[in-house]
């Protein structure tokens, strides 16, 4: 299978001038993945807040069909975003090969063509989000009661979606270089706002689900900028000199090269949880409110995975620059065994507290409050005894996107798109809310068989390419 790794001899002892940044090929394993994915995870945590946010607000002061809408835009939203957000995630592998490396002044050309190919494509997705909403809640049998609702949140996030973009490719931006904090800082401060405002437009001025979704715009763009704004003044390593302020074919081409297939496996992704989403709403709009609910309780529990996720991806392209490719199966056994551990506490705490949890979201007026929430549970027990794999299925295939073989992690997002369908398409419709649950595991366990076999064979690749005497001699 081909790849776009270009190996180069790193150089370690190289002045660092910036002291914001983390060299993670060096030095304990164990503390590198925890100091670098705390960080993370919290962000992520402040994340699913102000996501949450919008949730509860709108669930609790305007309407069940209100929070229907705002509770089931994420798959129209990361259909259509999700081909940019594995664009940065593969500018950020580039980025961080050329940090291992030791290759600064390719870490800041690639940096700045990165960042432009942001604001031309932040202009392209406004347009087609806008233009694409109608058809893709057609295309979901949006409940009528819910439609005019959602496209009302839809219309405005995709027109303010520039500062989401901008966050994602800065933020991927510094943590190729080792630096997770300051993009949580961003989401502690965007999360404050995004709540403040969400109390300000939708409960004292009564603005709907129009409110709340000014109020994650607004947030976002105050976020992206103020990323933005630390790449250029903090950073020595990303401060760009005069001929680092082109366009290079070249760059744009691997980043297009390494980025494409990340922005491919994020959108079948978001496709194959549309399918999920398309066969609930045919069961009705209790199945649909307990889904959202025990959706939006799953994910954030799953911050930990995308947290270890994307700490392996920057722990891979540092090393594989580096050509320590036993440090990173050393990486993935550390990671594997931290998300275990996590894996049973997280169950544990579905097990006992998921009801109250899921009943933060569920008007207390609702006539079927009780049966969403006894539906959420459900879903949310049968999703986390099974979070193991999909700790695994986040974890290899960002270890093998960190490589830099990005066509395996679409063809892993392909077997989740299959294994959603299938469930979506064949058993909900026969078995009902039952079969819903069990979507998502399906989907993981199918993704981990065709990750372990492909992250094995691209580690033999790759050391037969640095070390060719090496594989000589084993013959």
């Amino acid at each position: 299978m081909r790849h776009s790794v270009h190996l180069h001899l790193p150089f370690h002892t190289h002045h660092r001038q910036a002291r914001y940044d983390v060299d993670m090929t060096q030095g304990s394993i164990t503390k590198h993945l925890i100091n670098f994915s705390l960080p993370l995870l919290l962000g992520n945590l402040f994340q699913q807040l102000y996501n949450m946010v919008d949730t509860w607000v709108v669930g609790n002061y305007v309407s069940n069909e209100a929070f229907s809408a705002v509770g089931t835009v994420g798959p129209v939203i990361n259909t259509l975003i999700g081909f940019f957000l594995g664009l940065s995630s593969g500018a950020g592998v580039v980025i961080s090969q050329y940090y291992g490396a030791g290759r600064e002044e390719k870490v800041r050309q690639a940096v700045h063509t990165a960042l432009m190919l942001t604001l031309v494509l932040g202009v392209v997705f406004t347009a087609a989000g806008i233009a694409m909403t109608p058809l893709m809640l057609q295309l979901m049998k949006t409940p009528a009661e819910v439609a005019p609702e959602q496209a009302a949140y839809l219309r405005i996030y995709f027109a303010g979606v520039m500062g989401l973009l901008l966050y994602n490719m800065g933020s991927g931006i510094l943590r190729a270089v080792g630096d997770s904090r300051r993009p949580f800082y961003f989401l502690v401060v965007s999360a404050v706002l995004n709540t403040v405002l969400d109390l300000l437009f939708v409960i004292k001025f009564h603005m709907g689900v129009e409110g709340a979704a000014w109020a994650t715009v607004i947030s976002q763009l105050i976020s992206g900028l103020w990323c933005l704004l630390v790449i250029r003044k903090r950073f020595t390593i990303l401060k760009m000199q005069p001929e680092d302020k082109r366009i290079r074919a070249p760059f744009v081409r691997r980043l297009l090269a390494m980025g494409i297939p990340f922005g491919l496996q994020y959108s079948i992704t978001a496709i194959g949880s549309l399918t999920v989403t398309y066969a609930v709403n045919g069961i009705g709009t209790i199945a649909v409110a307990a889904v959202t609910a025990g959706g939006k309780l799953s994910m954030f529990f799953c911050c930990v995975f995308d947290a270890l996720a994307s700490t392996m991806a920057t722990f891979a392209g540092q090393n594989v620059g580096a050509k320590k490719l036993d440090r990173i199966n050393q990486g993935l056994k550390a990671s594997s065994i931290i998300g275990c551990i996590y894996c049973v506490l997280a169950f544990v705490a579905i097990y006992f507290f998921g009801k109250p949890l899921v009943g933060l979201f569920i008007s207390q007026d609702s006539a079927n409050r009780q049966m969403v929430i006894d539906m959420a549970q459900q879903f949310l027990i049968i999703n986390s005894a099974l979070y193991i794999p999909l700790l695994f299925v986040n974890i290899v295939r960002f270890s093998i996107q960190g490589l830099g073989y990005t066509m395996i992690a679409m063809i892993a997002g392909l077997m989740e798109l299959v294994g959603r369908a299938v469930v979506a398409m064949l058993f909900v419709p026969s078995l009902g809310y039952d079969a819903a649950c069990f979507a998502n595991p399906v989907a993981w366990i199918l993704a981990d068989l065709f990750l372990f076999p492909c992250y094995f064979s691209c580690i033999r690749k790759l050391r037969k390419r640095m070390y060719p005497e090496q594989a000589a001699a084993a013959k």
